[in-house]
């Protein structure tokens, strides 16, 4: 049981950072360039809205972080088989905490920035699929803010990156809390008749 639950708390370990790096993106996502001017005038892309990175990989991840953290702390209060459950549960929610952050900026990237072309404010990527990633000759379309496609694809890529590290974790944690509540007990059952 020492084992799992010194797993669990490293990979609690591993998401604070993570998720602190989500909120982080996703903030400087709302502030393009350090600019405050363009989130006033409501000239950002619709899904950042969503707050991917803010919601779902960061404050939604700080739930199983803690969790992890935690474990085995309370063992007056919890048997091991519970307490490994309560963590499954708690890496259930940063699947979809780091599901919904992924899926968002995968959205918000696909559909490119809201940005001034020469014919105002628009979404000139929106119809392109995605292409437009591919030829980045195209970025120079957007005249305002100054390097919005960089600033939006370099964010977004690092909360794609960011998600699917997070999902991973909560799913090594998933395979950890499963596998030593379901085999935990049946362990300890052989232990004791081994003794007798």
């Amino acid at each position: 049981m020492c084992c799992s639950v010194g797993f669990a708390r490293s990979l609690g370990l591993a998401l604070l950072p993570l998720a602190l790096c989500c909120i982080l993106a996703n903030l400087l996502l709302l502030f393009p360039m350090g600019e405050i001017s363009y989130i006033q005038q409501d000239r950002l892309a619709s899904y950042i809205w969503y707050f991917g990175g803010l919601g779902g990989g960061g404050l939604l991840m700080l739930f199983p972080a803690v969790v992890f953290i935690t474990l085995g702390k309370c063992s007056c209060c919890w048997n091991e088989s519970l307490m490994m459950c309560g963590s499954v549960l708690a890496a259930a929610v940063g699947m979809v905490g780091s599901g919904y952050c992924f899926i968002m900026s995968g959205f918000a990237l696909v559909q490119g920035p809201q940005c001034f072309t020469s014919y105002g404010w628009s979404y000139p990527f929106a119809d392109q699929g995605g292409r437009y990633l591919l030829q980045p000759e195209t970025w120079s379309r957007c005249l305002q803010p100054v390097h919005i496609v960089e600033w939006n694809v370099t964010l977004l890529c690092v909360l794609l990156g960011l998600a699917v590290l997070e999902f991973i974790i909560c799913l090594l944690q998933l395979g950890n809390g499963l596998v030593n509540a379901v085999c935990r007990p049946c362990c300890y059952k052989q232990e004791y008749s081994l003794n007798a």
